[in-house]
């Protein structure tokens, strides 16, 4: 494919901002209703069905730039949504003025999925460490994001239905309502659903090939382009649905909306493996996608601290430990570039 013009790039992506924002205020709500009908729980439920909807734009953009060729673009999205996701919980816990979010959003379920998180973050510094390892063109590492991301899951719904442990309840500590107001059908909540995949997924070939055109245009490094410019625009959707629940009182279902959604984006880098198809995708992206993984898993392990620390007032260390390190990262990946 032709690569799109500057002006062209602009204007999608300022359409595509204009349609997550729309979109992402009718998932929560949409999500919520279903959360209550399954009866699978808030935080089992923002990682399904919010986390995996949301998580479609950084899908197709992800693949748009494998299959153009760039491979430092196609890491650095999947990568990047995890990043820029965890520091929307950094703003949320801004706009929650009633206690530290981490801490009123009690889940051992979101707490599970964060340390799963950083077991599937983990995997490809192992790709990066030995990129002549291929089965065809793909990574044997690669494969088994997939294997661990569905154990991962395995665990969070046996933690939901039998847990062994229970975070200390606290007057800050909010537990989402179960009570189902929505007075819509559950076959129109899911085809609610599946037409806002389909809008949010048809955005996110827009913003791949935006992106694309915007560093053919300007010369940014492709690597730091998607992990900050594309993957804040296919992260709306996080974060407007992260505030929607948070305004509906669903905290739970907000944070594990972010950190489903951050699970479901590391299934991402296989996308980008599978679709890459010039040799090894890791050695093609370069040390400086090293180093933007190597953040993103640093900022993982921060809210993943803040989850169990759980300080009571305020942002907590981690709302303010979370955006430093992001901006240190793309300080440093620029300075590898």
């Amino acid at each position: 494919m032709s690569t799109w013009a500057l002006w062209p790039s602009i204007a999608g992506l300022a359409v595509s901002i204009v349609a997550l924002v729309l979109a992402g205020s009718r998932l929560a709500r949409t999500a919520d209703a279903l959360a209550d009908r399954t009866g699978m729980g808030k935080a089992v439920a923002g990682a399904l069905f919010l986390g995996a909807v949301t998580s479609l734009p950084g899908i197709v953009t992800t693949a748009t730039g494998a299959f153009e060729g760039d491979a430092a673009f196609a890491l650095a999205n999947p990568i990047g949504g995890v990043a820029v996701q965890t520091v929307w919980l950094a703003i949320a816990d801004l706009l929650y003025r009633r206690a530290n979010l981490e801490h009123a959003a009690a889940s051992l379920e979101n707490l599970l999925q964060s340390l799963v998180l950083v077991a599937l973050l983990a995997l490809p510094v192992v790709a990066y460490a030995t990129p002549e390892l291929t089965l065809g063109w793909v990574h044997p590492v690669t494969l088994l994001l997939p294997l661990l991301y569905a154990y991962g899951l395995v665990l969070v719904r046996r933690m939901h239905e039998a847990p062994m442990w229970s975070p200390a309840m606290t007057s800050d500590t909010r537990e989402d309502d179960d009570q189902d107001a929505n007075p819509r059908s559950t076959s129109r909540l899911w085809g609610t659903l599946a037409l806002l995949a389909l809008i949010v997924g048809v955005t996110g070939w827009v913003i791949g090939q935006a992106g694309l055109g915007l560093i053919a245009a300007t010369g940014w490094p492709s690597g730091v382009t998607g992990f900050t410019v594309t993957t804040a625009i296919t992260s709306l959707p996080e974060l407007v649905t992260l505030i929607a629940a948070i305004r509906m009182g669903a905290l739970t279902l907000g944070v594990g909306n972010i950190i489903g959604g951050n699970v479901f984006d590391t299934l991402l880098i296989f996308v980008a493996d599978a679709a890459y198809t010039e040799g090894s995708i890791y050695q093609a992206a370069g040390s400086p996608s090293l180093v933007l993984l190597g953040g993103t898993i640093l900022m993982t392990t921060v809210l993943t601290a803040g989850l169990l620390v759980r300080e009571r007032r305020g942002i907590g260390f981690e709302g303010v430990a979370i955006p430093a390190v992001y901006a240190g990262t793309i300080a440093l990946a620029l300075s590898t570039t």
